[in-house]
C-alpha cells in the first residue's frame, strides 16, 4: 500500500439522526448487491466485515447469500438497528477496527463511507490487518470524478468545495490499493443515496430522502439559505420539465491481500 496520508474532511461528525429513518430510503440495491457479491467471491471463506455497515443493509442482503456478516460502525444508533436484523454488530472506529484481531476475516466491504473518514488510508490498512492472506476486500467508494459526476452542484454551489475536500480522486483511491481492480457503478436502484437521487430529482424536494443524505444534512446546517434558493430553483425547472436526470457515479475496487 502507498505510504502517503491522503487527508480528507468528513461531511459530518454526527450521523444520529440519519439513522432513525435510514432504512426508508436506503436500502440494499439488488443488482449492486451481486456486484458486490461477486466482487468478494474469490475470498477463501464466509466470515465477512462490513466497515462501516450503518444499519446493516447491505449486510443482512450478503448474509441471505450465505456470507456472515460482522457490522463493525461507530455509530450506537446505527448498530441498535443493524442488531434488530439479527446481524452480529462491533461498535468501533473505522481508522483502526479496535477490538477486531488481525487475520479474523475472509472479506471485507467499504461500502460508501471512505468519504465521510479524515484518515480513509488509516481504514484501508485496518481493513487490510483484518484480513487473512488471500483476503479479499470489496470497496465502493465515491471518488472526486464520481462527485463531479453529479449535476447538484449547479443548484447548491457552495457545495463544490467541500464535496472536492471529502472526496479523493480516483487515482489516489486506487494508490492505496496496489494491483485492485476496478468498476465504474451508475446508479439508478433502491439504495437512494445522492448518486442515485441525480436521476430522480423529484425526490430531491422530498425531504425524507434528502435526510437520509450528508450531503443534504450538511446543506441544511452550513447553507440552509442557499438549500432554499436550490430547491426552489429545482422545483421550478422540474414543473418546467428541465431539470437534469442524470444519476451519478461510484468507484467499485476489488483487492486481494498478498
Amino acid at each position: 500500500m502507498s505510504g502517503s496520508r491522503p487527508q480528507s474532511e468528513p461531511l459530518l461528525d454526527d450521523y444520529s439522526r440519519q439513522a432513525l429513518t435510514y432504512d426508508r430510503s436506503r436500502a440494499a440495491d439488488g443488482p449492486l448487491t451481486e456486484l458486490i457479491d461477486r466482487a468478494l467471491r474469490p475470498a477463501p471463506g464466509p466470515r465477512l466485515i462490513d466497515i462501516g455497515g450503518g444499519t446493516g443493509n447491505y449486510a443482512a442482503a450478503l448474509a441471505a447469500r450465505g456470507w456472515r456478516p460482522l457490522v463493525a460502525d461507530i455509530s450506537a444508533p446505527m448498530l441498535e438497528r443493524a442488531a434488530a436484523k439479527g446481524l452480529a454488530t462491533l461498535r468501533t472506529d473505522a481508522q483502526d477496527l479496535a477490538g477486531v484481531e488481525d487475520a479474523s476475516f475472509d472479506a471485507a466491504l467499504m461500502f460508501s463511507m471512505l468519504h465521510h473518514l479524515p484518515q480513509p488510508d488509516a481504514a484501508i490498512a485496518a481493513a487490510s490487518r483484518a484480513l487473512v492472506p488471500g483476503g479479499r476486500l470489496a470497496m465502493l467508494a465515491f471518488s472526486r470524478e464520481d462527485g463531479e459526476s453529479v449535476w447538484l452542484a449547479d443548484y447548491f454551489p457552495s457545495s463544490a468545495a467541500w464535496v472536492k475536500t471529502s472526496h479523493m480522486p480516483r487515482s489516489a483511491l486506487v494508490a492505496l490499493l496496489p494491483g485492485c481492480e476496478q468498476q465504474i457503478v451508475t446508479f439508478s436502484g433502491e439504495d437512494m443515496n445522492l448518486a442515485s437521487l441525480a436521476g430522480r430529482p423529484e425526490l430531491v424536494l422530498d425531504a425524507g430522502y434528502r435526510a437520509q443524505t450528508s450531503y443534504f444534512e450538511r446543506l441544511a446546517r452550513d447553507d440552509p439559505r442557499g438549500l432554499d434558493e436550490g430547491l426552489a430553483r429545482l422545483a421550478h425547472d422540474l414543473a418546467a420539465g428541465r431539470a437534469p436526470r442524470r444519476p451519478g457515479t461510484a468507484t467499485l475496487l476489488s483487492w486481494t491481500r498478498p
